[in-house]
Order: structure tokens, then C-alpha cells, then sequence
């Protein structure tokens, strides 16, 4: 079972008032390292994908539109967890085209990501988005990230021994994976060509999934690139604690503090996303995909993602490809003055991006080196 095996060894820790110095972190463990560990924590037993096509019909100009769900785990209920698909692309279907996953935000699905999917499919690539756990499809009917807050507040609140979940972010990785697994077995999906862009949670998403597998051969975190480390010891956690609010105040009042602080972010964090103050950071992730194509888009001002704790991870990045003589394979895009927001520039800019690694002449030129 996926949760109860490695809760206990990170929460005891913070419950033991480890603390950690400012800006004084042990070094991360070696990059190969982290990957098998981030591998080996999330996974769980397989169930065959089962691919389920509920519909198939034209779009404007020459597209299709599909709808479909995949199987991607058996929970301890015995519940099969579903996980619905929205993709468009071209009516030919003749021969493989790239593809790009796009990844919504806390409280989106996959349906407001439809443009990003028909800007994609006009250029001859597919576009492809999921609704993340608890949203969209996966929210029992509840609106925008209700479901999703009550999932984390409940993960929050199992008991040691009992089953727990990881909504926060770390199932929906998992169902990344599954469905790489997936789309790999598509005739019309080139596997060497294969994108994931990712806005605010999807980002986070983007660097937990992608990081570690290298079938995601160009990626884009947009707005969740970060260090959860550092906003924690610098007191900036106040932006990334509003996102789920009413986990943050349940698990205050549990702990017997008056109101939502540092100490109640480090338990809850540690709880629900075990690794994320240390080897499963950010800084410590983005080195992974050193030699694949990787675009970084922020905002100067994001409280979200403040951009002193994503300068920590973006100088790691900087480092590990420069190290993997591939430092033309990395970008970065701060936008001055703005927010938790992408811009229109940005928006341009990614899909600049994907062009030039997904729809060049040379499209080995994406291949991670050996």
C-alpha cells in the first residue's frame, strides 16, 4: 500500500523539532539516488490501463476530439481509480505525432485547458489533458477544488497504520506515469516527441512527474517552480498554505496552535508529500532533467512560487545542464512585475518552445543524452 509504509520515519521527524538553519541545507542526495527514491515511494500495484473511448467526433478545422478514461491503480476499497481524457488533434491519423500533455491549476480541469489543446493539434501535434485528482470529472460534482481540499484534509487525518492517500499532488503523478504508459501505445503518438506543460499545481506536477522519467523528452513547469524548503525556513509558506486553507486550519487546530504557522506547515507538508522539504524539492528535482529541453516560466512577484526560493531551484537547473554541456537545451522566463499569472508573452513563448524541440527538422535533437 502505497501510504502507510513511508509516513512514519518522515512525520516522527518533525515531530521531533528537527530544524534546519536558513539557507544552510545539506547537499541533496546524487541525482540517480533521488530518482529511485521518488520511484520507489510512489509506487503501488498495477492494474491493467483498460482504456475506455467514450467519444469520438470532428472539431473546426480539420480536428477530432476524444474522450476516454484509463485505469491507473486499485484503491484499498477495492475501487478502480479512473482517470478521464480530453484529447485533440488532427483528423489524420496516418502516421505518429508529437504529443503535448497540458496540466491544469488547483481547482481547474481539464476542460479549461481545451484552447492550449487546439492551439497545439492546428500546429500537427495532439494535445492532451487529464483532470487531476479530485477535479473536474474526479470531484463526486462538487466545484473547483472543494473535493480536492476535503481529500487532503481527510490524507491529513488518517491515522498512522490506517490507508492514506496523497492527493496532494503525488497520486496524480502517479497517474502521470500510467499515463505515459498509456500514450506510448498509440499509433498516432510519436513516444520520442512527447511534452508536458504544466500551469501552477500542473507545474509542480510537471517536476515531480517529469523528473524522473525521461519519456516526457520536452517539459514546461509554468508558475510551480519553487523550493518548498525554502519558503517554509524563510516564513514565505503563507501563498502555497492558501492554496488548500481549510487542510492548513484543520491541521492547526489538531496540532493546538492558535492559528496556521511554520510548525503546522512542516507536519502537514511532511504528512501528505513526504521528501518535499528535502531530495523531492524542487532544486533538487530540476537537476534531472538536465539534457532534455526544459522551460521555465515564473513571475517576479508569485507568492505562490516566491521567487527567491524558484532563483534556488533555477540556479540548480542552471548548474546541472551546464555540467551536461546542454545549457542551450534551458530557458528561463521571469516576467518582471507580475504575479501568480502566466502572460501572454509566456504563453507565445511556450509554444515557441514546443515548436522548436517537438516540430524541428532534427527532432532527435529533444533525446535526453545517454
Amino acid at each position: 500500500m502505497l501510504v502507510t509504509r513511508f509516513l512514519p520515519a518522515a512525520f516522527l521527524c518533525v515531530l521531533g523539532q528537527i530544524a534546519v538553519a536558513k539557507d544552510t541545507y545539506q547537499p541533496y542526495s546524487p541525482p540517480a539516488e533521488v530518482r529511485a527514491k521518488l520511484l520507489s515511494q510512489l509506487d503501488r500495484p498495477r492494474v491493467p490501463l483498460d482504456p475506455q473511448v467514450r467519444i469520438v467526433e470532428p472539431a473546426d478545422d480539420g480536428l477530432v476530439v476524444e474522450r476516454l478514461s484509463i485505469a491507473t491503480e486499485r484503491k484499498p476499497n477495492g475501487q478502480i481509480e479512473r482517470v478521464p481524457i480530453l484529447i485533440v488533434r488532427p483528423e489524420d491519423a496516418s502516421r505518429p505525432r508529437p504529443l503535448v500533455i497540458v496540466l491544469h491549476g488547483t481547482g481547474g480541469n481539464k476542460e479549461r485547458e481545451r484552447a492550449w489543446l487546439v492551439r497545439v493539434a492546428r500546429l500537427g501535434m495532439i494535445g492532451l489533458a487529464i483532470d487531476a485528482r479530485y477535479h473536474g470529472e474526479r470531484s463526486g460534482g462538487a466545484e473547483g477544488a472543494k473535493a480536492y481540499v476535503s481529500a487532503i484534509t481527510a490524507a491529513w487525518k488518517a491515522k498512522p497504520g490506517e490507508p492514506q492517500e496523497h492527493p496532494f499532488y503525488f497520486d496524480t503523478v502517479w497517474d502521470l506515469w500510467r499515463l505515459l504508459d498509456y500514450v506510448g501505445q498509440r499509433p498516432d503518438v510519436d513516444p520520442a516527441r512527447v511534452a508536458m506543460v504544466g500551469f501552477s499545481m500542473g507545474g509542480i506536477q510537471t517536476w515531480l512527474a517529469a523528473s524522473v522519467d525521461d519519456r516526457v523528452r520536452v517539459a514546461v513547469p509554468a508558475i510551480g517552480v519553487q523550493s518548498f524548503r525554502w519558503s517554509l525556513d524563510n516564513d514565505r509558506w503563507q501563498g502555497r498554505a492558501g492554496t488548500i486553507k481549510d487542510t492548513h486550519r484543520a491541521a492547526a487546530l489538531d496540532l493546538g496552535e492558535p492559528e496556521v504557522n511554520q510548525r503546522v506547515c512542516r507536519v502537514l507538508w511532511t504528512k501528505l508529500l513526504p521528501g518535499i522539504l528535502d531530495d523531492f524539492d524542487c532544486p533538487s528535482l530540476i537537476r534531472l532533467f538536465a539534457g532534455r529541453p526544459l522551460l521555465i516560466v515564473s513571475g517576479e512577484l508569485d507568492q505562490n512560487c516566491p521567487i527567491e526560493g524558484a532563483r534556488i531551484a533555477i540556479a540548480a537547473a542552471e548548474k546541472a545542464y551546464k555540467d551536461a554541456g546542454a545549457s542551450d537545451r534551458l530557458r528561463i522566463d521571469v516576467a518582471t512585475g507580475v504575479g501568480h499569472k502566466v502572460t501572454g508573452p509566456q504563453e507565445n513563448l511556450i509554444v515557441e518552445w514546443l515548436q522548436q524541440w517537438l516540430l524541428a527538422p532534427e527532432t532527435s535533437g529533444a533525446n535526453p543524452k545517454p
